[in-house]
């Protein structure tokens, strides 16, 4: 049997603080009065609302680093620890997929929607885990290069304004008007979890791929040292091209993957190495019953009809006082703590869910 991998408190809660912190911005109590730092940009720009995905991506490429190169490289059945990173893959945007038939009823949305959050993670993971398994370090920064310096040729020519960009008429060219944004009078549409723009998400995780060697190795000062490297390079390139999550730019891989690898350096540091509590552990091991069951939650209430009514009876009633945006966050946060309450159970029962 082979030895167990090591495992890293630091990593479970980055994890775990990056899903608690999408549920935070997916669930305010008014979509209307939101505080400016939990929404996402409205087109170029970053705010921290926009770093939560990338970390996450970032993430599934630090564990794959930890789990499966390891394993590769004491010599474990290679066909078979791929088979089971494509499978898994497969469920993830299997699970995106019937997600979104939920939400399409529950919603009474105008149509289905195809692409979504886990949707892309699970296809970053079916192409960069096998990836991760079969390729040489420089290989990885190689693909990396590729994948930014190709994607900023294919998208320059046609610019990078709403609609007009060419990930978005590619979207709507084969997915329309299934899209998160379609407006049928133009013929124009736009997804932020769409086809092309998954190209660049896999340069995130190959990042989060040598990092997690990095990480596995002790190498501490070279991962900031990176991290702080790719924030100076995201930063030079955003004069060329601007940092927008929406088409996941080249200057937003690298901006968004120097603060995800400064991240983890030092929650290292704090975590593993001083012994700080793991805050969001109980999160980072149950990520996708978190993600998953929550959204379950939020359209089954929507619905019903309770969803608003939980907010205007429990929350609203402060707004006179304190102004509407406070009870709209303090709605989202009491929405973490159920879920936190959860996962909490979940793992003292040893309920981790896997897929």
């Amino acid at each position: 049997m082979s030895a167990p991998v090591r495992r890293f408190a630091s990593v479970d809660a980055l994890r775990g603080l990056t899903v608690a912190a999408m549920l935070l911005v997916n669930t305010p109590g008014d979509w209307g009065h939101v505080y400016a730092p939990l929404l996402h940009a409205d087109w170029h720009g970053c705010t921290p609302t926009d770093l939560v995905f990338p970390f996450f991506l970032f993430v599934v490429g630090v564990s794959i680093a930890l789990g499966i190169v390891p394993r590769v490289e004491r010599g474990d059945d290679l066909r078979a620890l791929q088979r089971d990173a494509i499978l898994r893959g497969l469920r993830i945007v299997a699970l995106g997929l019937a997600l979104h038939v939920v939400a399409w009823w529950a919603l009474d949305a105008a149509h289905y929607r195809p692409w979504g959050v886990l949707q892309r993670i699970g296809l970053c993971v079916l192409v960069a885990a096998p990836l991760a398994m079969r390729t040489s370090p420089r290989a990885q920064w190689a693909l990396v290069l590729a994948i930014l310096l190709g994607y900023w040729a294919a998208l320059a020519p046609g610019g990078y304004a709403r609609f007009d960009n060419l990930a978005d008429r590619v979207d709507t060219a084969l997915f329309a008007p299934l899209l998160y944004v379609f407006e049928p009078a133009t013929g124009r549409g736009h997804d932020p979890e769409g086809l092309l723009s998954t190209v660049p998400a896999i340069a995130t995780v190959l990042l989060g791929v040598r990092a997690g060697d990095w990480l596995r190795r002790g190498q501490v000062r070279r991962l900031c040292a990176a991290g702080v490297a790719m924030l100076a390079l995201g930063a030079l390139w955003s004069l060329a091209v601007p940092v927008n999550k929406a088409l996941w730019t080249p200057s937003y891989v690298l901006w968004t993957g120097g603060w995800a690898a400064l991240a983890l350096a030092a929650l290292h540091v704090l975590v593993d190495r001083r012994g700080w509590p793991a805050v969001g552990r109980v999160f980072g091991v149950n990520a996708i019953a978190a993600y998953a069951g929550s959204a379950l939650i939020v359209y089954g209430l929507v619905a019903v009809g309770v969803w608003g009514a939980l907010y205007r009876h429990g929350f609203a009633w402060m707004a006179p006082h304190v102004g509407p945006r406070l009870p709209s966050l303090l709605f989202a946060l009491a929405f973490v703590a159920l879920w936190w309450a959860i996962v909490r159970v979940m793992d003292r029962r040893g309920w981790h869910l896997k897929i």
